[in-house]
């Protein structure tokens, strides 16, 4: 019989964050599988687990894969961690996990912390429909055309950003959603400096501008739902724009022009700029 690849989550930031079932999962095994062997020591000695260690990650993933499938198949059991928080969300396990389930082996979750979920539970902004994106782009007007495309959509919408570029995701949320949107800035979760603020984004750029300590530290970000006033604000302006738009140019370039105006994602204008 092949053994059993689980999928363990660990602490986000406090070390007791972790289920009775997780650190027995982690002492059982044959091998751990560690985005950063040396980050994950302080929580395996913290909880006394003596399971040796093997650095998986993005850079080896690929290759990895088949060597631990193989050992999968051997017999052994391993237990993938990330760095912290629930393996495959915005980390390194993807690959691996297709590849277990297309090789016959059991692929089995041991739930736990998840930073996006922890924030969402917090902030205050609807949580009976929402999407996650991840990490936004990392260059400015690719990093705009992102928050376009999610301004809205009728659900929240949560990502990650990382203390090196929250000023600037700030003043881009900003420019695309305005100053009345409400969304909710999460960082230093179950740590001693957790900061959960849900307020409109010209208030939460402030505060992120008042002091340097308030860029530390990795975010969540939620954004709320667009609201029917702004929703039918941005349908209206749609209309007035797009037929001028179309009179001078073909519907693609329209369409590509009235998102920048109105902040409305493209496919969308495109395919009312074609039914015009």
């Amino acid at each position: 019989m092949s053994g059993t690849l689980y999928i363990v989550a660990t602490p986000i930031g406090n070390l007791d964050d972790i289920t009775f079932r997780a650190i027995d999962t982690l002492k059982s095994v044959d091998f751990i599988l560690a985005e950063d062997t040396r980050h994950s020591k302080t929580l395996i000695n913290h909880h006394e687990i003596s399971t040796p260690m093997r650095a998986f990650h993005e850079h080896n993933e690929q290759h990895k894969s088949a060597e631990v499938i193989e050992a999968l198949l051997s017999g052994q059991n391993m237990a993938l961690i990330s760095d912290a928080g629930t393996p495959l969300i915005s980390d390194p396990g993807y690959v691996l996990v297709r590849e277990a389930k297309k090789s016959g082996v059991l692929v089995s979750p041991i739930p736990g912390p998840s930073a996006m979920i922890s924030a969402m539970s917090a902030a205050g902004i609807a949580t009976d429909r929402f999407g996650f994106y991840g990490f936004l782009p990392n260059k400015h007007t690719a990093r705009v055309k992102a928050i376009q495309t999610i301004a809205h959509v009728n659900q929240t919408v949560i990502f990650y950003e990382s203390p090196k570029r929250i000023l600037e995701c700030a003043k881009d949320m900003l420019s695309v959603l305005g100053d009345r949107r409400i969304v909710c800035l999460a960082k230093e979760l179950t740590k001693s400096f957790e900061t959960i603020k849900t307020d409109t984004v010209p208030n939460l750029l402030a505060y992120l501008q008042e002091d340097i300590t308030h860029q530390k530290g990795e975010f969540v970000i939620l954004i709320s739902a667009i609201d029917k006033d702004n929703k039918v604000e941005g349908e209206e302006r749609l209309d007035k724009i797009l037929p001028i738009l179309l009179a001078e140019m073909g519907a693609s370039k329209a369409a590509k022009l009235a998102a920048k105006i109105t902040g409305i994602d493209k496919k969308y204008c495109y395919q009312r700029a074609i039914d015009l």
